[in-house]
């Protein structure tokens, strides 16, 4: 590990800073992208599946009664 941190200390700023990231997007890009966008699409489905469990326990509620007024104890 210390020969690779002395060969970056001996190279310019931009060399460690925007060509090795660079190189990195290049060679790795399809990977990250795939994954970011795995995790957005489970995030989405699991934003969706929260609305639809909410709406209808509100469909449920709203058309069993269970919307009535109820004592101050009850949820």
């Amino acid at each position: 590990m210390d020969g690779i941190r002395e060969t970056f200390a001996g190279m310019p700023w931009w060399v460690k800073w925007v060509a090795v990231p660079l190189l990195v997007l290049f060679v790795f890009g399809g990977v990250i992208t795939s994954i970011l966008g795995a995790l957005i699409g489970f995030l989405f489905k699991l934003l969706l599946l929260v609305a639809l469990v909410g709406g209808l326990i509100f469909v449920v509620k709203k058309f069993t009664g269970g919307g009535t007024k109820s004592s101050s104890g009850d949820w």
